[in-house]
């Protein structure tokens, strides 16, 4: 179900993949990435926002389906969402042999503050303090400026970020320094998109991408998707040439 990632990291276009574990068909994809251990780092895509969560969590999912991102900022069951976290993260080890290199979030919610003590702790308990990276979806605001596209989504996201980086890597984790990749979804021009992303980097800049083919998994989860076939076929491209050292695509397990 991740054919067109994987398609993307065979080409090396794309060297830092995240996946959800929760998701059915994260085993079939951990043993379909193995092969590219050595080129491409693959990470935990926390999710607490799509689907069934991998333990009971009467508090946040009493139905057994994860809510929208806006419910987590309310909640405040730190032991529940720990738990769920250790078990995404267990889900990863047992499929793909290790633990993961970075992890990121579905929609950014591994950043709100109602989240950051669970993720800590859980990271804290796996005994990975220190061991991997952290996404941070902020970026200083001049450069969000100075780049000028999707302004009002990249200063949104900084703000429910504000402070994540700083107590990451005072906890002893690396973080990136530069964020982009923000997108319309509409589809018109992803090259001039991509362009966009590339003005005004920090020193450690990850770009964030959502590439991949369209199915009727994907349609099941997303009400935006055709946007993802011209991301890949841009990233498959010459075109997309551009000395860039590193981007992030979320793989989801089900491209």
């Amino acid at each position: 179900m991740s054919r067109g990632i994987l398609e993307a990291v065979a080409a090396r276009r794309l060297n830092a993949v995240s996946a959800m574990t929760n998701r059915p068909h994260w085993p079939q994809a951990a043993a379909l990435f193995r092969p590219f251990e050595g080129s491409c780092q693959l990470g935990l895509h926390l999710n607490l926002t799509c689907g069934a969560p991998l333990t009971p969590m009467p508090g946040l999912a009493p139905e057994g389906t994860l809510p929208e991102a806006r419910r987590l900022m309310m909640f405040q069951d730190k032991a529940e969402i720990q738990a769920e976290i250790m078990a995404q993260i267990g889900a990863f080890i047992q499929h793909y042999g290790r633990a993961p290199q970075f992890i990121d979030g579905h929609q950014h919610v591994h950043v709100l503050r109602s989240i950051r003590p669970a993720l800590f702790a859980a990271l804290e308990a796996c005994g990975l303090r220190g061991k991997l990276w952290l996404r941070d979806p902020s970026d200083h605001v001049l450069r969000i400026l100075r780049r000028g596209f999707q302004i009002r989504k990249a200063l949104m996201v900084s703000m429910l970020a504000q402070g994540f980086g700083r107590e990451a890597r005072r906890r002893g984790y690396v973080t990136n320094d530069g964020f982009s990749g923000f997108s319309a979804f509409d589809g018109l021009d992803y090259a001039r998109d991509f362009a966009t992303y590339l003005r005004a980097m920090g020193p450690e800049h990850l770009i964030m991408c959502h590439p991949g083919h369209v199915d009727d998994e994907l349609r099941r989860m997303d009400r935006v998707v055709e946007p993802r076939e011209k991301e890949l076929a841009f990233l498959l491209s010459d075109a997309a040439q551009h000395g860039v050292s590193l981007m992030e695509s979320h793989e989801d397990t089900q491209s």
